[in-house]
């Protein structure tokens, strides 16, 4: 004779049963989308590292040899403080456009496991409300 059947505890024990099989299974799940989302953490910080890198040697070696070549080209002009300045002016925006452009991706790295985080947050969340 089965004493969890005659005292109702077969139903009971499968539910649990149930329950730790799916549990299990969408931990592993979240444990794979975790996974893919450090690896593109990862991508994007590699990115964004070289990017820093090939701005700073770029701007060094291009505003070096750019400033020299205005300068000589005005240096016997009454234009020299003028094209020094829009000279300037011009490396400037172009900075403020590298910067921008290394702040957006720098934006994404921080969105880092969204996808992770909102599906344990929902798995919490039903986990709750069946307790």
């Amino acid at each position: 004779m089965r004493w969890l059947a005659l005292l109702g505890l077969d139903a009971w024990l499968a539910r649990w049963r149930t329950a730790l099989n799916e549990g299990a299974i969408a931990i592993e799940d979240r444990a794979e989308l975790a996974r893919l989302e450090w690896a593109q953490l990862k991508r994007h910080g590699l990115i964004l590292l070289l990017l820093g890198a090939a701005l700073l040697v770029l701007a060094v070696v291009t505003l070096v040899a750019l400033s020299a070549a205005v300068l000589l080209l005005f240096w016997d002009s009454p234009q020299r403080v003028l094209a020094a300045w829009l000279m300037v002016i011009v490396w400037l925006l172009l900075w403020l456009g590298a910067a921008r452009w290394a702040w957006s991706i720098a934006q994404a790295c921080r969105q880092a496991f969204v996808l992770t985080r909102r599906e344990l947050a929902q798995d919490w969340r039903e986990l709750k409300e069946r307790l």
